[in-house]
């Protein structure tokens, strides 16, 4: 089982989840809604990358992190 670092954030009318390992999102309209959009966002990416390996991966920087958060 891999474990991934997720930061949660409350937007206008919805919840946002971002994945800091890999930079991929999900929401919903509560934060278990916005973690399975985010969940099923990297067992679709997991799945592409067992056979496309050069895909582009990274994990967040701390600025993008830092936009992330800040944004109203």
């Amino acid at each position: 089982m891999d474990l991934y670092t997720t930061v949660l954030r409350k937007s206008v009318g919805y919840w946002v989840a971002l994945c800091l390992e890999n930079g991929l999102g999900g929401q919903g309209i509560n934060q278990e809604a916005a973690i399975k959009q985010l969940h099923e966002a990297i067992a679709s990416f997991v799945e592409v990358y067992k056979v496309e390996p050069n895909i582009y991966h990274a994990s967040l920087t701390i600025e993008e992190l830092h936009e992330f958060l800040s944004i109203d």
